[in-house]
């Protein structure tokens, strides 16, 4: 493994260590690039303050930190600064006037929940039987990547569908066949696997497989040790063999 493109920061607030950390933790595994994409904030109308993402008035700080860091290890890693965001319509003029002014790498779609927070929605993460929740998902998340703002999917099979197996396969082959398209791959989720949550699921990967897709690990860093943590990587990477999924080390355009 080469890179790691899916890593947060203590401000995201369910993260630990510094960003220094991060980066020598991923110098001494071997790494070649480490992206930071924290969980990106939004600019909600009514003032809102969410508990799961960095906020507005912490965009400067998470800049200046790792362009500092972006200099000072410059002979060791390239460091890439982006963010993790949900594609939510309504509020991306709002989410662009805010990071218009910053030199934004690249971001990930992770689409943790479809609306603005705070509305009492479900999160994608929960469990549902209703194939209208999981259809709204796969169509939002590829109408989020039509737009072009994002390099790829974290978690794709977030959406806890717990449904039928035909639904399951139509929707999830949707989103792959379109992946596949475009020449994005599905990211294995280090982070998901390794607290044995539903993500990244075999049942996913398996349809993966058979609409002949690539791969990428995402460690979904939320501690510095998870960097260097091979065990958890080489499980990754036995799933990407078991399903014939050609491993991506570095993404296009970056």
């Amino acid at each position: 493994m080469l890179a790691n493109y899916h890593t947060h920061t203590m401000r995201c607030q369910h993260a630990q260590g510094s960003d220094r950390e991060y980066v020598e933790e991923a110098i001494k595994s071997g790494l070649k690039i480490l992206g930071f994409s924290d969980h990106c904030p939004w600019v909600y109308p009514d003032g809102y303050v969410s508990g799961c993402r960095m906020a507005c008035d912490e965009v400067d700080d998470y800049f200046y930190s790792l362009s500092c860091l972006k200099k000072e290890y410059a002979d060791d890693i390239k460091i890439y600064i982006g963010f993790e965001s949900e594609y939510i319509p309504e509020l991306m003029e709002e989410q662009d006037k805010l990071l218009s002014h910053y030199p934004v790498d690249y971001m990930i779609l992770g689409e943790h929940t479809t609306v603005k927070e705070g509305k009492g929605v479900n999160p994608s993460s929960k469990k549902t039987t209703d194939e209208e929740v999981l259809r709204n998902y796969v169509d939002i998340v590829i109408e989020g990547m039509e737009s072009g703002r994002y390099a790829y999917i974290a978690h794709p099979d977030l959406l806890h569908y717990v449904g039928s197996d035909e639904i399951f396969d139509k929707h999830y082959r949707r989103l792959c066949e379109y992946l596949k398209s475009k020449n994005i791959p599905v990211e294995i989720n280090c982070l998901g696997i390794g607290l044995r949550r539903h993500y990244t699921s075999e049942k996913f990967l398996k349809i993966a497989q058979s609409v002949g897709n690539s791969a990428i690990i995402g460690i979904d860093a939320h501690m510095p040790k998870m960097i260097s943590d091979r065990e958890q990587i080489k499980i990754c990477e036995r799933l990407a063999e078991k399903y014939s999924l050609p491993l991506v080390d570095y993404l296009d355009g970056l």
